[in-house]
């Protein structure tokens, strides 16, 4: 029996949505059409200390623009923070936390940056102010699948060495929260950019740890990575990079820009990128 598609938009308030996330909505609005599934907007805000009002408000603005729905959802920045805010689901974060915590030799207490990579001290779990990372073994690997890029294998220990479940403050980080949030979502279709690989990756074997979360596998979703938008100089489009005051994709003033480079990522004629509406037709008849 062929599962329902149930896809998400996910992004972060934590900058202006550039070229590429818009790209990301477009595809993964698509494909969940094209499916007649269920597409939810879940935006990822544990991360507070980027968290702009602005930013927020930008989300909800770019999907308008771009003339996207979604089925579920919030309606707006207040809607969210009231009624779909990630700090409603922290006990589903912390009782998959507590778990992990429960096997032995899983999970280990990191007093390190998250760019200091893998190698250093480790300290109890307990102790106050330390990230929890996991124990990637050095031959973990994961095979994976994917709709776009075809078979795969992800080293993961060279890839995602160690990375954290936990951050200092005590708050799920994104691999876990991911995990748990598109488990409670049901997700079945995942569309992310191919930089995110080894996170997929990641997920699937910090997934495969625990019976709760064994469904997050790729028996369970469909994963599509798609290439990468660049800026003029060759480098990988990110709010990180954008210059001060830039207002992200909206600055574009059409949203034609987007459709453009939707078509090439999915090598269809140029004309399939005037308009939503096109891309629509172009890849139902080629379906």
């Amino acid at each position: 029996m062929q599962v329902a598609a149930v896809g998400r938009l996910a992004p972060t308030p934590s900058g202006y949505l550039h070229l590429g996330n818009a790209v990301n909505f477009v595809l993964t609005w698509l494909l969940v059409r094209r499916a007649g599934g269920t597409l939810h907007l879940r935006i990822d805000d544990l991360d507070r200390a980027r968290l702009r009002r602005s930013y927020l408000e930008n989300i909800f603005q770019v999907i308008d623009w771009l003339g996207l729905d979604y089925d579920h959802g919030p309606s707006g920045p207040d809607d969210f923070l009231r009624h779909y805010s990630q700090l409603l689901h922290l006990p589903a974060y912390n009782h998959v936390l507590r778990r992990l915590a429960q096997r032995p030799g899983l999970l280990y207490g990191s007093p390190r940056s998250r760019t200091s990579g893998a190698a250093g001290a480790t300290v109890p779990l307990a102790t106050p102010g330390v990230a929890w990372r996991v124990r990637v073994p050095a031959d973990a690997t994961v095979a994976l699948a994917d709709g776009w890029q075809g078979a795969e294998q992800v080293p993961l220990a060279t890839e995602m060495p160690d990375f954290i479940v936990r951050k200092k403050d005590g708050v799920a980080a994104y691999q876990l929260a991911s995990v748990v949030d598109d488990l409670r979502l049901g997700t079945t279709l995942l569309v992310r950019g191919l930089d995110l690989l080894p996170s997929t990756a990641a997920q699937l074997w910090l997934a495969a740890q625990l019976p709760e979360t064994s469904n997050f596998t790729q028996t369970q979703i469909q994963f599509y990575h798609h290439g990468l938008l660049t800026d003029a100089a060759g480098n990988k489009l990110s709010k990180t990079t954008q210059a001060a005051g830039d207002q992200g994709i909206l600055s574009a003033g059409k949203p034609t820009v987007v459709y453009a480079a939707v078509a090439r990522l999915l090598g269809l004629p140029a004309a399939a990128g005037e308009s939503l509406a096109a891309l629509q037709k172009e890849l139902v008849i080629r379906a």
